[in-house]
């Protein structure tokens, strides 16, 4: 375990904003921030659905992998831990507000303003956006002093979250949301001692696939 952890919740607001800022439009419109507004679908080149859920399953797989073959006794794998617990709690979260806020999908409706709608609506927050931000942001606060190239990683919720608008998946606020949250979360799992899957998961699962070969 690294012998010196960031705690700072002032870089992780920071963070937070910066991810938020970048994938927020520049007009204005309707909606909670008063960013949402109807368009036509572009889900062509990069920001097609396929390059989303790519994304999404290339980051669970680092993720996971990484976990699996580091191990938690050592600086990077510990950071690994800390993304796995940082992405669950983020699934659950954007789960348990999906089913709390059933906000219509800009593909749904025009209307921005139509929350708790019931079952099949569910734009607010996105899932997806919130995965790659929980998976990232443990990495960004753990190395990004030290390197700042580590900060490039800010660019894949960026990406998603600008795609899953561009494809009517959600609206500006949903994927803002996601990732002010996600840094959040990142940021919780970031700053524990011992990741909470380390210390549910027996040791053999966590000492690292390394270690055995």
């Amino acid at each position: 375990m690294p012998a010196a952890r960031c705690r700072s919740p002032v870089r992780a607001l920071l963070l937070g904003l910066v991810l938020a800022g970048s994938a927020a439009p520049a007009s204005a419109a309707h909606g909670p921030l008063g960013i949402d507004s109807p368009h036509a679908a572009d889900d062509s080149g990069i920001w097609s659905r396929g390059d989303q859920l790519w994304l999404q399953g290339l980051t669970l797989s680092v993720v996971i992998g990484g976990a699996l073959w580091e191990g938690s006794d050592s600086r990077l794998g510990h950071t690994y831990w800390e993304s796995i617990d940082a992405v669950a709690i983020g699934a659950v979260t954007a789960q348990a507000m999906k089913v709390t806020f059933s906000r219509a999908r800009p593909s749904q409706t025009d209307d921005p303003n139509l929350w708790f709608q019931g079952h099949g609506h569910n734009s607010f927050p996105s899932g997806e956006v919130m995965t790659v931000t929980t998976a990232v942001v443990p990495f960004i606060l753990e190395y990004g002093a030290e390197h700042p190239a580590v900060w490039a990683l800010a660019v894949l919720p960026v990406y998603d979250g600008i795609a899953r608008v561009k494809s009517k998946g959600h609206w500006p606020s949903d994927v803002i949301a996601s990732m002010a949250i996600g840094s959040a979360i990142g940021l919780y799992s970031h700053n524990r001692l011992l990741p909470i899957s380390v210390g549910v998961l027996p040791r053999g699962v966590t000492i690292g696939w390394k270690t055995t070969f």
